[in-house]
């Protein structure tokens, strides 16, 4: 056979010599062998044959093994691998997979999976909770330079390869697991999700009612001893408070009105107050209790009954595919815009809200310095972008190959922000009001949580002269529209997942089982100590849990696989040249400030939530079981292809000696990575062998990276 050149792809390991003899077979083979019940094997060539003549080598990582059989295979652990042997893929055949019908479906599905309750509800109350102003400035950066980025990184992912969050992984078999924990947590977020929608669809029933419920106070809910304010109430109507120039005490005091004077001794206490919207939502609606030591309670039948209306929706805005979701996403993208304008203008027109306002643009420069509020800006992005849960993967997977991601993401993140933005002056607005008419600091109206959602947003409506019933039905549709765009992407992750590992299963009994699995899981949301349930998963798994995925996915894309690898692909199907800052935030930032950022929160408790101990016990089990999930696929991935159980696979692993040849081969990209199209793996190959990955370094770099290069070949 005559010596062929082998074209070098940038890979760092050390290039094979220019004479060495590759015997490939005539045809690039690809195939997928379910020979075994333990694993899926793919078979791997070591190159292909360029239109040049040349040999390209896919992986320079494994020139040292260029004299292994063209045959050999490497064994990636899939969920399949352990229910049935669905048979023999052909030769160059691709699943078929669904595509949007239009690019401006993806577009709305991602703006409403993406603005959703963690603009409107989530980012009110970590402002809140952080100091207002001082937290717009880390957010709006964080933007910028984490949260944009990775937005893109997995938009990008997913079209290339059209791929869900864990056949992605090809691209990096050993990282697998990361999928999986992001389906886990993914999960886990959208159970919680649906509680508040069940909330949302609750009060849109009671928006009905011909006086709003959350405008008048009960006598029969709450603590006795707190005095509630009505809607429209003045503080001074109901409690009288004594300055120390009249009690001769150390501090003023403040009692039930009416009172005398002569009444107040050193032994009087301080009233407490809260709003008649604040009673309705902890008392009237959750039944709320802060102890659990004698569990959780009871679900309440109206919220378990919202909660399944939240539940059939996703269904059916699921069953069919990308083809349903995407009509709906028409509605749920758009409609939150009309309501939260109008909310706008009468929050602004509100008594106090000037207060509010104050509060929340005007920065706190002290707090800049406190990593806390950074460690919020960057989990609030992820929260808020849905970034590092899988679900941009997966719902990039059903774009076109050509698609202008990059545009996308850019209109999305602006979006969000834009959002983040509007919900955060009408809340801080309405929250000036309340405190105006609390007679409050603005950071002691409400507790914060899902409060402010459900007691200041309530607050505003009761101030609509006209219509307040309109006005509230409204406004708890946006809710609930915002809620399933980001409920059903982040769902749509978790069932493509497990259509994907089982495609001869009927996808609609999936979605079923998934859903009242949901439901099921929901249950616990709706007792009396689910509020601390919720605030449980929120962090352990929307929070924690997500870091560390996120932190080991930037990792394994741009320091296994490669920035400059990756950069070359996106450009390639994105026909642009991406420029320097995209390669520092990926191959840079992000893969060193996620994973302190994961410390930071691990070693000094940040944003622990104030719940139970045994609650805070088994959310850390929740994050521990994500965790673990990588190294476990991990190492059923090197033990597939032996027989028998678990130990005995793995004792036959380490006697073969071939241990470390096979973890070498799970951090390489396998036979399945790349475009499946035909056409544009071709020219993907061919991009491949004509571009190198630091041509857009400048020329002495280059000439540097040439001289290293030819001594190298020289030592070889």
């Amino acid at each position: 056979m005559e010596d062929k050149e082998i074209e070098m792809t940038g890979y760092t390991n050390p290039p094979p010599e220019l004479n060495t003899i590759v015997e490939e077979p005539k045809q690039r083979k690809k195939s997928v062998s379910y020979g075994r019940r333990t694993s899926v094997v793919y078979a791997r060539g070591v190159s292909v044959e360029a239109s040049s003549g040349k040999k390209l080598v896919k992986n320079i990582q494994r020139a040292d093994d260029l004299h292994s059989p063209s045959e050999e295979k490497v064994p990636i652990f899939r969920l399949n691998s352990i229910a049935k042997d669905p048979g023999t893929k052909a030769e160059g055949e691709e699943p078929e997979r669904q595509q949007w019908d239009s690019p401006v479906e993806f577009l709305l599905s991602c703006i409403s999976m993406s603005v959703g309750l963690g603009n409107v509800w989530r980012f009110p109350f970590t402002a809140y909770e952080n100091g207002g102003g001082a937290f717009l400035i880390p957010y709006v950066l964080v933007l910028m330079f984490v949260g944009r980025p990775l937005y893109l990184l997995e938009l990008g992912l997913g079209q290339f390869s059209s791929s869900g969050s864990v056949r992605v992984w090809d691209m990096a078999p050993a990282f697998g697991g990361v999928g999986y924990g992001q389906v886990l947590a993914t999960g886990c977020v959208t159970t919680y999700y649906c509680s508040l929608i069940g909330l949302s669809i609750y009060y849109l029933g009671m928006s009905c009612y011909p006086t709003l419920p959350w405008t008048m106070c009960s006598e029969t809910l709450g603590d006795p001893e707190q005095i509630c304010i009505p809607s429209g109430g003045n503080k001074s109507e109901f409690v009288s408070c004594f300055g120390t120039n009249e009690t001769l005490l150390n501090s003023t005091v403040c009692v039930k009105a009416p009172a005398n004077l002569d009444n107040i001794t050193e032994a009087t206490t301080n009233v407490s107050v809260i709003s008649s919207a604040e009673q309705f939502f902890r008392f009237g609606v959750l039944k709320e209790k802060s102890d659990i030591s004698d569990g959780l309670g009871l679900p309440d039948p109206p919220l378990v009954g919202c909660l399944a209306v939240c539940w059939l929706l996703i269904y059916l805005s699921l069953r069919k595919g990308v083809s349903s979701s995407g009509k709906v996403a028409y509605f749920t993208a758009i409609f939150p815009y009309a309501v939260m304008l109008v909310m706008l203008v009468r929050g602004l027109t509100l008594p106090g809200a000037e207060k509010g306002l104050r509060f929340f643009f005007t920065p706190q420069w002290e707090k800049l310095a406190s990593l806390k509020v950074w460690y919020a800006a960057v989990t609030q992005s992820f929260f808020s972008l849905s970034v590092g849960f899988g679900t941009l993967t997966t719902y990039s997977s059903y774009n076109k190959f050509r698609h202008n991601t990059n545009r996308d993401a850019l209109i999305i993140s602006f979006a969000d922000t834009a959002t983040s933005l509007l919900a955060g002056t009408i809340i801080f607005s309405i929250l000036g009001h309340l405190a105006h008419e609390l007679d409050l600091n603005v950071e002691e109206v409400v507790k914060s949580g899902a409060g402010l959602a459900f007691v200041s947003y309530p607050e505003v409506l009761a101030k609509f002269t006209f219509a307040p019933q309109l006005f509230a039905v409204l406004f708890f549709l946006m809710l609930i529209t915002l809620g399933l765009g980001s409920a059903i992407g982040l769902f749509s992750a978790v069932t493509t997942t497990i259509c994907d590992s089982f495609p001869d299963t009927n996808r609609k009994s999936i979605i079923k089982v998934c859903c009242a699995v949901g439901l099921a899981i929901g249950m616990f949301y709706v007792t009396p100590g689910g509020q601390i349930m919720l605030e449980m998963v929120d962090y352990y798994a929307g929070t924690l849990l997500i870091l560390v995925l996120a932190s080991l996915e930037v990792i394994a894309v741009n320091w296994i696989y490669g920035t400059n690898v990756l950069t070359r692909d996106l450009n390639f199907m994105l026909g642009t040249n991406l420029s320097i800052y995209w390669r520092f935030c990926w191959g840079v930032l992000c893969p060193i400030l996620l994973p302190l950022l994961f410390c930071y929160a691990l070693f000094t408790q940040a944003g622990v939530p104030n719940i139970p101990l045994p609650a805070q016990v088994f959310g850390g089990i929740i994050a521990v079981l994500g965790i673990l999930v990588v190294p476990l696929h991990f190492v059923l991935s090197i033990i597939a292809d032996e027989e028998g159980e678990f130990v005995q696979r793995l004792i036959a692993t380490f006697k073969s000696g071939l241990l470390g040849q096979k973890v070498k081969e799970l951090f390489r990209p396998n036979s399945a990575w790349g475009p499946t199209s035909i056409e544009e793996r071709t020219n993907w190959q061919k991009c491949q062998e004509t571009v190198g990955i630091y041509d857009w370094l400048p020329e002495f770099i280059r000439s540097k990276l040439r001289t290293e290069e030819q001594k190298n070949l020289v030592l070889l």
